[in-house]
Order: structure tokens, then C-alpha cells, then sequence
């Protein structure tokens, strides 16, 4: 049977003249299982932050960065934006903290840029610390190689000065 021409592949001669056969499904579809205890507190994290500081979540990241910035429109309103990894443990967490953190603290309170860091870093602790979830020495290892790293990139563009809360991440 000679099927009418519906598509140009069908007018070329090249589309297939017979309707494919459809395949059984074979997928094995996992039913719906009840979220674990810590994801449902990981969704609740994210949702409070979300509210209380009345940020909008760009873009869920698959690395361990994150991301920070408010856009300013020319009417006056603004929009709190982050990227970061979504809470799965204690590293995301503290990563999303963090770049929360920087909404929290404000941008620019703090002086230079590698002081905000710190400040925004040890926000993210404490909140975790006051949440009960928990501090990893990995965690706290993140911290303070993100600080050494601001320090050092502040040092190198030419800061003079440094804060005394930071001393203690000058490598000798």
C-alpha cells in the first residue's frame, strides 16, 4: 500500500512507507519512595533561606562552587540571585550557606572583598552549627583554603592592610 506524501522525506522516497511497529516498554519504573529524614531538612533549609532573605535560586550547580550577585533594575526593585549545589550533605550545605551568607551579611559591609568572604563563610558555619547539621573537619578544611585563597588574591592585587581576622590565614 502506497502511503500519500505527508512530509518532504515521504516526497524524496526516503521516509519509511510502512508505520514502525511500536515496541513494548520495558522500563522498570522504581515506585516513589518517601524522602529520607535529612533531605526533607535540606528542603526545609532551602526554603527558610529562600524566604527570609528573599532569594531567587538561579540555577541548582553539579559542582562544589556557588555563586552570589543582586541585579538592580532601574525602577528600584532588585533581585537576590545564587548558584550553588542543592543541600545533599555537609559540603553543599555549607557551599549554599555561604552564598546565602553574602545576601545575609549585605554586600560590600564588609571591606575589602576577602573580609566578606570570611564573614560570609563563618555565617554559613554558625548557621549550620544553630540548625544542628553538621561541621565537618572537610567542611571547616573548605573554609579556611577559600579564605587563605581570597587573602592571597587580595595580597596579590595589591592590598596593604589586612584586617586582623584574617592573620591567621597569611601562609608564612
Amino acid at each position: 500500500m502506497k502511503w500519500p506524501a505527508k512530509t518532504l522525506w515521504h516526497l524524496l522516497g526516503i521516509a519509511k512507507r510502512t508505520p514502525p511497529a511500536h515496541k513494548p516498554i520495558n522500563k522498570v519504573i522504581r515506585p516513589l519512595t518517601k524522602p529520607s529524614p535529612m533531605r526533607l531538612r535540606y528542603d526545609e533549609l532551602v526554603l527558610e533561606m529562600k524566604q527570609t532573605y528573599g532569594l531567587r535560586i538561579r540555577k541548582w550547580r553539579n559542582s562544589s562552587s556557588g555563586c552570589a550577585w543582586i541585579v538592580r533594575y532601574s525602577d528600584g526593585g532588585e533581585a537576590k540571585l545564587i548558584e550553588s549545589p542543592y543541600p545533599k550533605g555537609p559540603m553543599s550545605c555549607a557551599i549554599f550557606l555561604h552564598e546565602v551568607g553574602h545576601h545575609a551579611i549585605g554586600f560590600g559591609t564588609y571591606k575589602p572583598r576577602c573580609l566578606e568572604e570570611y564573614y560570609a563563610w563563618k555565617w554559613s558555619l554558625d548557621t549550620m552549627r544553630d540548625k544542628r547539621f553538621n561541621v565537618t573537619e572537610a567542611v571547616q578544611k573548605r573554609m579556611d583554603e577559600s579564605i587563605k585563597y581570597a587573602v592571597k588574591k587580595a595580597q596579590r592585587r595589591g592590598l596593604k592592610n589586612l584586617p586582623p581576622q584574617l592573620l591567621p590565614y597569611v601562609k608564612a
